[in-house]
């Protein structure tokens, strides 16, 4: 069963259609990969779903719920969390501040505790630099950082934007590699990446966007091993 599932969603910016009647889903315990160039539609994609965006027409259900018209609080309540393009971390605040953000829907106390020490055992940097200010961390802490306060909200699925955007190669192994192990955890992800190659590795199934259509689906290895994939997407 679909833990996300969307239908003929459609998304326009005045005249311009962003996304035109495209339909996917994502299961429970999966990785999928949402792949395409740039203004292909792939970031309105992940803004419709958590709420920032309203749709023009479809239907968005998660766990069995219509949320096409709820608000973006309203489903990170419901265990949907976002890690946006560019980290987006409150550069003015503390790591444990931005962390202490990412959990604002969640009142039980001993519950933020146990959390907070996960996710500190997932990044100990974040530990290490829980006072220091977010805006004078590199750009991978960053990452970690939009990651780690993504995941101070419990979520079932998170909706990942570009996570290695602007990252060192070392970096970029070690958040590909992050994304895998909270997978492994039980976190659905829907995974929206440039590095095309390394976004179908890991993930189980994958869609190609372009602009605004979805062209081509199917288990992510086959995708890999397509060629007009590798030629147009993995620069071979």
């Amino acid at each position: 069963m679909s833990l996300l599932e969307v239908k003929n969603l459609s998304v326009s910016y005045g005249v311009i259609k962003a996304l035109k009647d495209i339909s996917f889903h994502v299961d429970k315990g999966e990785i999928v990969a949402l792949i395409g160039a740039n203004g292909a539609g792939k970031t309105t994609t992940l803004h419709t779903l958590s709420g920032l965006i309203k749709p023009e027409s479809g239907i968005i259900t998660y766990k069995d719920t219509n949320i096409t018209q709820l608000p973006g609080h309203k489903t990170v309540s419901l265990g949907m969390a976002q890690v946006p393009e560019g980290r987006r971390v409150f550069a003015d605040m503390t790591v444990l501040q931005n962390l202490k953000m990412g959990a604002y829907t969640r009142n039980d106390q001993a519950e933020f505790q146990s959390t907070l020490e996960m996710v500190y055992k997932r990044f100990p940097r974040l530990e290490e630099r829980k006072d220091q200010v977010s805006g004078t961390l590199s750009g991978g802490e960053q990452q970690m950082l939009a990651m780690g306060r993504a995941l101070m909200s419990h979520p079932d699925i998170i909706l990942m934007d570009e996570p290695s955007m602007g990252l060192s190669p070392i970096f970029v192994n070690e958040i590909f590699s992050i994304i895998e192990d909270v997978n492994k955890d039980g976190v659905t992800v829907l995974l929206v990446e440039q590095n095309a190659k390394k976004a179908l590795i890991i993930a189980d199934r994958a869609y190609v966007l372009e602009t605004g259509t979805i062209v081509k689906e199917g288990a992510a290895s086959d995708l890999l091993n397509d060629e007009s994939i590798r030629k147009a997407y993995l620069g071979e």
